[in-house]
This record gives structure tokens, sequence and C-alpha cells, in this order.
């Protein structure tokens, strides 16, 4: 008999013979067994006959210990299930120490499990999580699979700096404490592995955009580095980073392709995750009640989803969106935290939410920001004050896709990197798609973990993703 997995039992109407491996998550009177395999949010109950079942075997039924139940499917007695397990017989798989297991059967913080990040999916909240997660990345290869894209793999180490930060982690087998150097006095990076200063990337899209240019429509989905020292709830050091680019496209093309992935994606989950959804939501639902009232959500969990599938986005530029923040009653009050007072301001979370959450009441597409605020890679407007860019936002989160129309013009992109102090010789590779065959092109980037906070309406960013690297951590 092979295996059968508590979610394929818990759909069954057809009473069997089962045969079932999985987790105790509790053990109650002796007799009612709460197994989990991972399969499913919800547990099966399996029912022991605690009379004819030996002392020892039940002394090692514990929470966390690995159980293999046989038995027979039967209508349940009790209530919240409409099936439940008669057990047979039961084998303890392995050792469970009960006095030491950390997750046990009650409310953990979540520094707690981060802690404990290797069982932390032994629990209802990240189990859904993590199923959740992997949902959305079987979504994200769909749609580009389905929509005529190539997935491209990009480079992990690289000499080049795509989002001009400066701020990435240094690969080298130099010798740390003696390292070479050259007549300047300076590390001779020619006798490192790669002959040159390498790092880790930051971003896969000027490679991409290169593969873009020969085979049409690309797509990157994978880790990307930032050496960034910030401890916030919103910022790790090795994230997964999606990012389209395809040929022939201006920023419209590019806006109309970016609503229809996120509108894509997010209805998968809705169709395929309902239960982990439902319970993320009561979840987030009992903790709202625990806020003042000014400082709840107008939208539940499954509510801030929809809010994305069943609404056009607007298309704003960022001189409309500006005007609207200026004339606000927020900004007259001075209620934000950063007043807008003038046009060329960098737009903050909290002037997003406002337009999406309280002016627009749906996504937003801004537009056409000012060029000195963004990267040098976006395509110069004719009034060479703004760039064809473009932020998405959403209700809770704010900005969740930057993208933008590249700039094609060889001449025009050489002076703004001379203005950057970008060397030409660094990005030779870059500058040769505006020489040979250069077309408008265009992409976006989407980070995968603000995704995974959005769809699972966590509040912070180390718990989205399974080993979570920041400042002063790398366990695991």
């Amino acid at each position: 008999m092979t295996s059968n997995t508590v979610s394929q039992l818990l759909k069954e109407t057809k009473l069997q013979k089962v045969d079932i491996k999985g987790w105790v998550r509790t053990f109650r009177a002796n007799r009612f067994i709460a197994l989990n395999d991972g399969s499913t949010i919800n547990n099966i109950q399996c029912v022991v006959d605690f009379e004819n079942t030996n002392e020892a075997i039940l002394k090692r039924i514990t929470t966390g210990a690995a159980v293999h139940i046989k038995g027979e499917l039967v209508e349940s007695q009790g209530k919240g299930q409409n099936v439940e397990v008669i057990v047979n017989s039961i084998t303890i798989l392995g050792d469970s120490d009960p006095e030491t297991y950390p997750i046990q059967p009650k409310k953990h913080s979540f520094e707690f499990l981060r802690e404990n990040a290797h069982l932390r999916t032994r629990t209802n909240t990240f189990s859904a999580i993590m199923r959740l997660r992997s949902s959305l990345s079987f979504a994200v290869h769909k749609y580009f699979n389905e929509n005529g894209f190539y997935y491209m793999h990009t480079p992990i180490i690289t000499g080049s700096d795509a989002e001009g930060a400066g701020e990435m982690f240094r690969v080298s087998t130099l010798d740390q404490k003696n390292p070479p150097l050259n007549e300047n006095g300076d590390v001779d990076h020619s006798q490192n592995f790669f002959g040159k200063d390498t790092n880790l990337t930051v971003s896969g899209q000027l490679e991409a955009e290169t593969y873009a240019m020969s085979l049409g429509k690309v797509y990157t989905f994978g880790p990307t580095f930032r050496a960034e020292n910030s401890n916030t709830s919103r910022h790790l050091s090795e994230f997964w980073m999606i990012e389209p680019e395809v040929a022939f496209m201006d920023l419209a093309g590019n806006m109309d392709l970016a609503e229809n992935f996120m509108k894509s994606v997010i209805s998968y989950i809705l169709e395929n995750n309902i239960d982990d959804l439902e319970f993320l939501n009561k979840r987030l639902l009992d903790e709202e009640k625990t806020k003042p009232q000014a400082e709840r959500s107008d939208l539940n969990l499954i509510e801030k989803l929809k809010f994305v599938t069943e609404n056009n986005f607007k298309r704003v530029s960022y001189t409309e969106a500006i005007d609207i923040l200026r004339q606000s009653k927020p900004n007259k009050k001075k209620k934000f935290k950063y007043i807008i007072e003038e046009w060329g301001a960098d737009l903050q979370s909290e002037h997003e939410r406002f337009l999406v959450e309280k002016h627009f009441k749906c996504p937003v597409i801004l537009f056409d920001y000012p060029a000195n605020i963004k990267a040098f890679y976006m395509r110069l407007n004719e009034d060479e004050k703004t760039v064809r860019a473009m932020d998405i936002l959403f209700p809770g989160i704010g900005e969740i896709v930057g993208g933008s129309q590249r700039e094609e013009r060889l001449d025009v992109l050489k002076k703004k990197m001379a203005v950057l102090d970008i060397p030409e010789e660094e990005l030779w590779w870059y500058l040769d798609l505006r020489k040979y065959g250069t077309a408008v092109h265009s992409g976006f980037g989407l980070g995968f973990e603000r995704l995974v906070m959005f769809a699972t309406g966590m509040g912070n960013i180390r718990d989205v993703i399974p080993y979570p690297r920041t400042p002063q951590n790398a366990e695991f």
C-alpha cells in the first residue's frame, strides 16, 4: 500500500484502509493524535485505542514525533472534520525528546521562531507561508512560460554594479591578511581568481537585456545580494528577484505586462491556496484587534489580494501625483512624516499608500519620474527632466514593482554614464547593444520576498524566506 497524504485523505469521501506518515502536532487524552505531514495546513485526527496499545509506545507519542500509522478512514464522530483515522498500528519513526523540543503547541514569538528557523515550518503560520511561497514561485514560471518568455540564468558573480549603489559583497581568493599590491599600493586584483575585482550581483537586469535583444522575451528569477548595513523589517542581504526584459516593447507595454503578471500570480494563489490564505487572514484579523482603531487596516488579507485582481491599475504621472500629494490633507496638516514641498521629491511609502488606499482606491502605476532619482539605464524623455520609469503601488506596502523603458540611444546613454562617473570600459558589452541592432526595449524588477510579504500579510521580510541573511546573521 502506498502512503496517503493528509491533504488527500481530508478530501476523501470513500471509507478505506490507509497508510499515513507525519508529525504529531498534539496528542490528547492518550487517544487523539492531530497529525500533519506538510501537505496542508489542516491536521487529520487519528484515534488510538489506548487500552490495546503498548504503554511504551503511548509515552513516545509526543509533540514533534514522526509516526507511521496504518488504519481505517471513517466518518468522524467529532466536530471540525468530516473524516478521521482509526489507528490499527502505529510506529514511532526515529527519536523524539519532548523535554527539549522547542516547537510546543503554544504561541511563540516570531523572533523565537527565527532562532529556530530549521523547525519553524512545524508551525501553522510558517508552513502556510512556505506553501504560498512555493505556489507563487510556480505561478511566476507558469505565467512567463505561457506567454512566450525564455528563462535565463544570469551570473551571480559579476564585475558590474547594475544599480550603482556600491553596496556589494566582494568575491575574492586573495590572502586577506597579506594581499598582493600594485605599484600604487592598491590591492592588485589582476592576481585575483577572476583577474579583476568581482562581486555578488545585485541584479540580473543588464545581462537579461543582452538576451532580450536576441531572444525577444526573457526573464530571470534568482538570488541577488546587497551589502547594505540595514536591519529594518524590509531589507535582506540575500533575496530573490524576478526580472523580465522584452525587446520592441515601450513603457506602455511594460505597464500592461506588469499589471497582467501581478494579477495572474495573485489569482493563482487565490485559486490554489485558499486554506492557507484563510488561516493567515484569521491570524491577521486577530492581530488587528490588538491595535488602536486608527492603525487598523481597512482591508483584510484576502480583500487586499482581490483589490489587486479585481481592479484596473490607475496610471498616473509622477508630476500629477506630486500635485495630488501637495494638496492632500495629510500634507497640508503635516501628518506625513516626509512633507511634499516641491517637484523632484523621492516618494516614501506613506505617500504611495495614500495614493492607493485613500485617493484612487485601486492599485496605482506611477510613471515618468525625475531623471535624477532614477537609474542611468532608464530612457530620457524629450523634456530631458524625466525618464520613462514606472513603479507599481499596492495597498499596505507601497511600491512593489519598479521598471522602465531602457535607454537604447548610444549617445544619450554615454552622456548619462559620464555624468554619473560610470566607466565605459566596465560596461562595454552593454554599450554594444546600442551599436548593433539597437531597439526600444523595456523591463521591470520585482523582489520576490516583497511579493510573498504582500500575499501572506507578514510584516517582516525575514519571515517569508526560509533562512534570512541579514547583518550579523548567517545562521543555518
